[in-house]
């Protein structure tokens, strides 16, 4: 078989691989990107779809959130990819989530800057009619955070790619090793001058002493969508609850976050012991996507725990309104890897030419295009 050429591969076809062929296509190079299944089915389309730049960290790593909302708009123009700029709102029921969102706000100035703000209950109802009014005693509505539909977005992106910066994708094709300028594949060998390994939750297969040694580990999450809303009804802004205050690394810091935590010990000691916090965001054709929890190890079991959406929904009762007709339809677990220790993401050069990314977690549809322009400006 006669070996080809590219400037660049890019091995995965999830958002962090395809973010990094845009970036390298942007410079003007030659990008082949190889994945071994026949279209993306991990952790990049069973995600909310929600590009949710206000819970990530303070600085540098908020700034990237706000370049890859950027990149995701400008995506969406030119496509005609459904992206509305729908905002966030943080519902706050206790006084303590109140204290936390006003903490934030003192603490970060950007957001401030970028429209973040505090309402009133009624304000907050205003923009929703989805909000649970009852006990709402305020809220936090940030205008950063968009929506795309993650099922559509993802193979949206890979065909924007193909047609307008001549990406060449080779779906079912899997990488058998790395020895550069060699990329040794299922479909021949392949010359190039650099890898981008963006191999996501199968981090061991190439460099496995890498990841051995990253701090890895797997995170797995249960979510649901429901039926469309009757008479396509709008949720409107992306929802959250108090839950979502101590999820996030942007609320670190915030000193009312202890006395949250520990009163969310006592009251809901079941979701703080399976990671849950909840969220709901909107599809294009009315659904509701709901979730999550967050279990970490290196192997789980492939069941999921009926409690687990139970509990969701639960706590989704605290804050939102759930119309009759939004009954469940799909249920499904998702996987992705995960660092522990604050990291937000795995960059590492196992040897010249090549560069391994991973772990961004469950911010990479936030996060990995503003990522892969720092990557490839190294």
């Amino acid at each position: 078989m006669n070996r080809q050429h590219a400037d660049t591969v890019v091995v995965g076809a999830g958002i962090v691989g395809l973010a990094h062929a845009l970036a390298a296509a942007r410079l003007g190079r030659k990008v082949v990107v190889f994945e071994r299944d026949d279209f993306a089915v991990g952790a990049s389309i069973r995600n909310f779809g929600m590009i949710w730049a206000v819970g990530q960290q303070r600085g540098k790593v908020y700034q990237r959130a706000l370049r890859s909302r950027e990149v995701w708009l400008e995506v969406a123009a030119k496509t005609g990819l459904w992206a509305p700029e729908t905002g966030s709102l943080h519902l706050a029921h206790h006084e303590d989530e109140v204290a936390v969102l006003e903490e934030f706000l003192q603490l970060s100035a950007p957001a401030r800057e970028r429209g973040a703000r505090m309402l009133t209950a009624e304000e907050a109802a205003a923009r929703s009619g989805y909000v649970r009014r009852d006990g709402l005693h305020a809220a936090m509505w940030s205008p950063t955070e968009v929506n795309v539909d993650p099922r559509h977005a993802i193979p949206a992106v890979a065909e924007y790619l193909a047609a307008e910066h001549g990406v060449e994708f080779r779906f079912g094709t899997h990488v058998r090793g790395i020895a550069m300028p060699t990329v040794s594949t299922t479909a021949g060998d392949w010359d190039c001058e650099q890898v981008y390994v963006c191999s996501g939750n199968d981090f061991a297969s190439l460099y496995p002493e890498v990841f051995a040694d990253s701090g890895l580990t797997r995170c797995k999450l249960q979510m649901m969508r429901t039926a469309p809303l009757a008479g396509g009804g709008t949720l409107g802004p992306m929802l959250c609850g108090g839950l979502t205050l101590l999820h996030y690394a942007s609320f670190d810091g915030c000193p009312s976050r202890t006395t949250l935590a520990e009163r969310m010990g006592r009251e809901r000691p079941f979701h703080r012991e399976h990671g849950i916090h909840v969220l709901v965001s909107q599809t294009a054709d009315g659904r509701l996507t709901l979730g999550d929890s967050h279990a970490y190890g290196t192997t789980h079991p492939p069941f999921a725990d009926g409690a687990v959406d139970e509990a969701v929904l639960d706590y989704l009762d605290t804050f939102a309104l759930r119309p009759p007709e939004a009954e469940i339809t799909e249920r499904w677990v998702g996987y992705y890897p995960s660092l522990r220790d604050g990291r937000t993401e795995l960059v590492v050069d196992p040897e010249p030419g090549v560069t391994v990314v991973n772990g961004v977690g469950g911010a990479g549809m936030t996060l990995s295009f503003g990522l892969a322009e720092e990557n490839l400006a190294r």
